[in-house]
């Protein structure tokens, strides 16, 4: 590890230092719309504008960095981010920070591409399990970090933008710095949707709903917590704490899926997380605009007349997060249980574009049920697809054994993993010693 450390210190404290600020910048823009008075739709469709960006940008970047190469990529992208960050801070419209949100998700997909790249080439089979261990620590480590910085400044202040922009400009000292040749690109296809979903349907169709989930959690909590008339320094805490939660919860519950029916995991995930998702309603202590929903909730725990609790707001938050936030590597792993271990990184890269076509809408419709119901409304969109996922799930149950594949174990993974870094993972049988003679086909 001392080794891997002494020859990729440039990589590893660059990308460390963009993850603080995409961390930062996330959330920042999440509590700025509200501030600025910006309606929960314009807010979700505005943060929507990430994942769209992210979602073309896994599409054209691969065949850029082919032609022009890893420095020169990484330097305009990260340029790029740095770019639309002033612009949130010059051009205070929800139109506008759309457009920048899109460049933004353009320019993490195409950083992180390059990053991971860069780590298949450094690692070897024996030290591979290291790197994604390392790389998944400073993932979420950094971005969790990120959201401290929230107490700086005040959010309506334009130094968090400068900030942020100066964060992404310093990442690119030590990158450009390095004395290492880049690496040789190497492209990765992928299965097809339909292939998926004949392969694994309860793991496609999950992983398509955890689109909805994870780009709601990742995006709308903020605005969630700033409605709730939060401190930013409650924010930043409670920010934090659900990412380093869902990072924390990984481990245990992946080991559980290992030992168990990973179908069962899955459900049993999903059904805790909706029980702390209503468990956060109760604790909010708001009733719902809706007259219809207030009906459902009448009896006690769920009374208009309660008092938010903060405390058990936040520890109902910070578990909801823990059961949800495994369930995008769970999904991974389920579909792997059923296909040789050669289809592993193609499966994970097919993965990637039904989560990416989940996540696109996630922020738009948690917005929608915001806007009529309340701030409630996030919970209601956690609650429907976690049950949509469960009820599947159960379905499933009744029309296919599980099947035991000795080669597929749980992997922790960061959210934003791009196919390339599930490649990194020991199970995926890629000799990263000779990476030019094992491209997937």
């Amino acid at each position: 590890m001392g080794k891997l450390l002494r020859n990729s210190w440039a990589l590893f404290t660059g990308f460390s230092v963009i993850m603080i600020s995409h961390g930062f910048q996330g959330n920042l823009l999440g509590v700025r719309a509200v501030l600025e008075n910006f309606n929960f739709i314009a807010t979700g469709t505005m943060m929507s504008g990430y994942f769209i960006g992210y979602f073309v940008g896994a599409n054209m970047i691969p065949n850029l960095v082919g032609k022009v190469g890893h420095i020169r990529v990484f330097a305009a992208f990260a340029s790029m981010a740095s770019l639309s960050s002033l612009v949130h801070a010059v051009f205070v419209d929800p139109f506008i920070w759309t457009l920048a949100r899109f460049l933004t998700g353009f320019s993490m997909i195409g950083i992180l591409i390059i990053v991971e790249s860069w780590l298949n080439d450094r690692a070897t089979n024996k030290t591979r399990g290291k790197v994604l261990s390392l790389y998944m620590f400073i993932t979420f480590f950094a971005f969790a970090l990120g959201n401290l910085l929230l107490n700086v400044s005040s959010p309506k202040n334009y130094e968090p933008f400068i900030l942020i922009s100066l964060l992404f400009s310093i990442s690119l000292i030590p990158i450009l710095l390095t004395k290492r040749k880049p690496p040789t690109f190497k492209k990765i296809s992928s299965i097809k949707i339909k292939e998926l979903f004949k392969i694994s349907p309860f793991g496609s169709f999950s992983t398509f709903c955890s689109g909805f989930i994870f780009s709601a959690v990742f995006t709308m909590l903020s605005v969630y917590a700033v409605t709730m008339n939060l401190s930013v320094f409650e924010i930043s805490i409670l920010l934090f704490s659900v990412t380093l939660t869902g990072a924390l919860f990984q481990w245990p519950i992946g080991s559980l899926s290992d030992n168990y029916d990973r179908r069962i995991v899955i459900i049993g995930c999903c059904i805790v997380s909706s029980i702390f998702a209503f468990l956060s309603i109760g604790a909010s202590g708001l009733s719902f605009d809706n007259l219809f929903i207030e009906e459902m909730f009448r009896f006690n725990y769920f009374s208009s007349e309660t008092t938010m609790d903060k405390t058990k707001l936040f520890i109902f938050i910070i578990l909801l997060a823990g059961m949800t936030l495994p369930l995008f590597a769970l999904n991974l792993a389920l579909v792997n249980d059923y296909i040789p271990k050669e289809k592993f990184v193609a499966a994970g890269a097919g993965l990637n574009i039904v989560f990416g076509l989940g996540a696109i809408a996630g922020p738009i419709i948690c917005s929608v049920l915001m806007n009529f119901l309340g701030p409630n409304g996030f919970f209601i969109h956690l609650i429907i697809f976690l049950l949509i996922i469960a009820f599947f799930g159960i379905f499933r149950l009744t029309r296919r054994k599980y099947e035991d594949n000795p080669d597929s174990t749980f992997t922790p993974l960061p959210k934003d993993i791009t196919p390339l870094g599930i490649e990194l993972d020991p199970d995926t049988g890629v000799d990263l010693s000779n990476t030019n003679k094992n491209q997937l086909k």
